[in-house]
């Protein structure tokens, strides 16, 4: 079971905390899609907080995309967009489909065009590859684009979701079929903008940190966590985690480009987890002066591994 922990002390308000640590389950897949999530009654048990303010979390979870509401039995987990299902089951859908235009009077031939002609619209959809967030967190794109180049070996273009219904405008004009890749924070303001256009949205999950995770419940009593990461949001995300984990421990959280903080931070510190950022740590390390050596753990992933693989079928690439 899946627990939630608020840290009074935090700057970071006690709803986004747990609104942080709800959908990092969530998109971690520590909640399997379709799996019921606690009851008001029970988060309030775990965390202390009152039963309005965690109805409102949830509310903004379900508008974000990532829980649905069943009348009078809770809250679920909300499936992704995009999900794999077996070859049997993709056979049975396909005849299923078959069976449904041909009772509408299409024949073998034009059902076989329109197959074809899907198909090949969505391998056109991979000729343009557009990574989007939002303004306030625009480091979460970088690192989501980061990965992707490297593991599909294909040039992306980053927009800032604020100036994305702009971009398809021109899109529409120059270029009939093109990807969107975003993270389920970002995912119904996506959907919405899109509308209609001839554009795939494709809505990744991230990835557990297990190891980091792990590292973390083993720490003495009392230490401190340095955070570093280019996005604001993953470095927010990763201070609710380790709070929800350890309340004992002093989080830290720098963005790599504040020198200051960074060098400050690096002389007093336990651990550092360096997300993306593992040049600028090494170079604040190399001006810092600490009598005792310093562990530092560098968290390469955002993105999980399964959405790449589904991302790499999706656009048909091997």
């Amino acid at each position: 079971m899946v627990q939630f922990f608020i840290q009074p002390d935090s700057e970071i308000s006690p709803a986004v905390q747990l609104f942080d640590q709800i959908s990092f389950a969530i998109t971690s897949c520590a909640y399997a899609s379709g799996e019921q999530l606690p009851s008001t009654r029970q988060l309030a048990q775990q965390t202390g907080l009152h039963r309005n303010t965690i109805n409102k979390v949830y509310q903004q979870l379900k508008k974000a995309g990532l829980v649905t509401a069943k009348g009078g039995s809770g809250m679920y987990a909300a499936p992704p967009k995009q999900e794999l299902v077996s070859e049997e089951a993709s056979v049975q859908i396909i005849r299923q489909t078959l069976n449904q235009l041909l009772s509408l009077g299409y024949s073998l031939a034009q059902a076989q065009t329109l197959f074809n002609h899907e198909v090949n619209w969505r391998l056109s959809c991979s000729a343009k590859l557009i990574v989007t967030s939002g303004k306030e967190d625009a480091g979460v794109a970088q690192i989501i684009a980061a990965e992707l180049e490297e593991a599909l070996d294909i040039p992306l273009q980053i927009i800032a979701i604020e100036e994305l219904g702009k971009t398809l405008d021109q899109l529409e004009q120059n270029i009939r079929a093109s990807t969107i890749v975003t993270n389920r924070y970002f995912a119904e303001t996506v959907h919405r903008l899109v509308g209609d256009r001839p554009i795939r949205i494709f809505t990744i999950d991230i990835y557990n940190y297990s190891p980091e995770i792990a590292r973390i419940r083993k720490l003495p009593l009392n230490s401190s966590v340095g955070l570093v990461s280019i996005s604001t949001g993953v470095l927010r995300l990763a201070e609710s985690l380790i709070q929800s984990i350890r309340k004992d421990v002093l989080v830290i959280a720098v963005l790599p480009q504040d020198t200051y903080r960074l060098q400050s931070m690096l002389k007093t510190v336990d651990l550092v987890i360096a997300g993306h950022s593992l040049a600028a740590v090494k170079q604040a390390i190399a001006d810092v002066d600490r009598i005792r050596p310093l562990e530092v753990i560098y968290s390469g992933k955002y993105v999980a591994a399964e959405s790449i693989k589904a991302l790499k079928l999706e656009l048909g690439i091997d």
